[in-house]
């Protein structure tokens, strides 16, 4: 008997339980950007309600960033203590409930809507800050090295995915019963994500969908399957961590990741902050022709997205060179993305929407950072280097709606903030071909004390 049961562990079928994971991490994903984008859709109404100028919505575009970026490296410290699953329904339930209640903004007057506006983003941010370290980990833990780059394209594809659905039913909402009902709308049905999450997302190990054959296989092509297990070796004090994070600002390859991600952000922010305001205040469109036409660059991202991960793992399977396989792409896809800078030399509404288009397919493309990111990241804080990572790419979600803000208030014209992005999609290839060097996984160096603890315990040692 025990020898036929082992047997047929042998020819036991592969379960697939990563995929539905995946598809998780895909739906929050998929909200998380709709949260973000909720005052793009709404902004120029609420602009005109509350006397916003575009310098003051710069500012206010910039409050869920100053918040992200500061939450980073407490949330990636949260998810390697607490773990993936506990941080990040907490995480997805206060952002949607700060969601929620912008809808209520209305209920001060002057300065003071600003003043709520300002804080409840702020709030959204930090609440939201362990969600992509948090992604990052799940993938780490889930995948095997050569489904990384497509795992990682499916959750990060998620933005554009959430301006497709998202976009023209807060366009719809703001048109038809005002701006108020797209926070009511997104809020609510974040909160009923937050307890679907709890539902389907486990560890490998605890999974009940999984079987041995499904283990083995993530584990044998690098997949950490251990993260969240509780060890007996004694944790790292939060004090003690900033030594590890020295040794990753002290890595070449990480600064040139670190850099890179920040310019191809700079082209996330815009799309979620400036291009329906754009789409309205230089192209004229109304803000419900503006919702659906922003859809359009977004099906394209999402096409790229994806695209952008199938095609590194399969260069990865060609070439087994992680450099060949992450590189290419966002080489690639940030050459298409400088497009977008020859709208300011066109007329036709369908030749600003066409060049808009192949630039977000070529940002979805080269978005990779995140498989990079899972590719490089040292086991011992695999959440605490992605928010590192998560801290740098988005100091540009601060900087982007505010420079912009500047650019076109003092010029009166998008065309400089056009070139102002282009210029970032140049910068992202130099920092990955000048920079980055061999992309591999970092070993962190022991502490002193640890280091004199282990050769106190060496035979012979004197």
């Amino acid at each position: 008997m025990n020898t036929f049961s082992q047997a047929q562990s042998v020819v036991e079928k592969r379960t697939n339980a990563r995929y539905w994971i995946v598809v998780m991490l895909f739906i929050v994903t998929s909200f998380n950007y709709g949260d973000r984008a909720t005052l793009s859709i709404a902004g120029s109404e609420m602009a005109r309600d509350i006397g916003l100028d575009p310098i003051g919505m710069g500012y206010v575009f910039s409050a869920f960033s100053w918040a992200y970026v500061i939450g980073q490296i407490p949330g990636g410290w949260l998810l390697d203590r607490f773990g993936s699953k506990r941080v990040y329904f907490w995480s997805i339930f206060v952002w949607s409930m700060f969601t929620l209640l912008q809808g209520f903004v209305d209920i001060f007057n002057g300065f003071g809507i600003i003043v709520a506006l300002f804080t409840l983003r702020f709030l959204v941010g930090l609440a939201e800050a362990p969600s992509f370290p948090g992604n990052s980990r799940i993938v780490a833990a889930w995948f095997p090295a050569q489904e990384r780059g497509t795992a990682v394209a499916i959750f990060n594809s998620a933005q554009y995915f959430a301006t497709v659905i998202f976009a023209p039913i807060m366009g719809w909402l703001t048109h038809a019963v005002g701006w108020s009902h797209v926070f009511f709308f997104m809020g609510g049905l974040g909160i009923i994500i937050s307890f679907l999450w709890l539902k389907m997302i486990h560890d490998p190990i605890s999974h009940p969908g999984v079987n041995k054959a499904e283990l083995d296989y993530i584990e044998q092509g690098g997949a950490l399957v251990n993260m969240d297990q509780k060890s007996d070796k004694a944790r790292v004090p939060f004090s003690q961590k900033w030594g590890q994070i020295k040794q990753l600002l002290s890595s070449r390859m990480m600064i040139g990741i670190y850099i890179g991600q920040y310019c191809i952000n700079a082209l996330t922010y815009f799309f979620i902050t400036w291009f329906p305001v754009y789409l309205v205040q230089a192209r004229g469109m109304s803000i419900l022709k503006a919702g659906f036409i922003a859809s359009v660059p977004a099906v394209c991202g999402f096409i790229g997205g994806v695209l952008g991960g199938v095609i590194s793992d399969w260069l990865m399977r060609r070439s087994g060179s992680l450099n060949v396989a992450r590189k290419t792409p966002i080489v690639v896809g940030m050459l298409l993305s400088i497009s977008m800078v020859f709208c300011n030399y066109v007329q036709a509404e369908w030749m600003v929407v066409g060049f808009m288009a192949l630039a977000f397919f070529g940002k979805g493309i080269g978005a990779l950072g995140w498989a990079v990111m899972a590719d490089t990241a040292p086991k011992e804080i695999s959440g605490l280097s992605g928010g590192l990572f998560n801290m740098f790419g988005n100091i540009s979600g601060i900087v982007t709606p505010i420079a912009i803000g500047y650019i076109v208030g003092v010029s009166g014209s998008f065309s400089g903030a056009l070139i102002y992005v282009g210029i970032h999609a140049f910068v992202a290839i130099l920092s990955y071909l000048v920079l980055v060097g061999d992309i591999k996984r970092i070993e962190l160096k022991p502490f002193a004390k640890e280091r004199a603890h282990e050769h106190a315990i060496k035979p012979g040692y004197h």
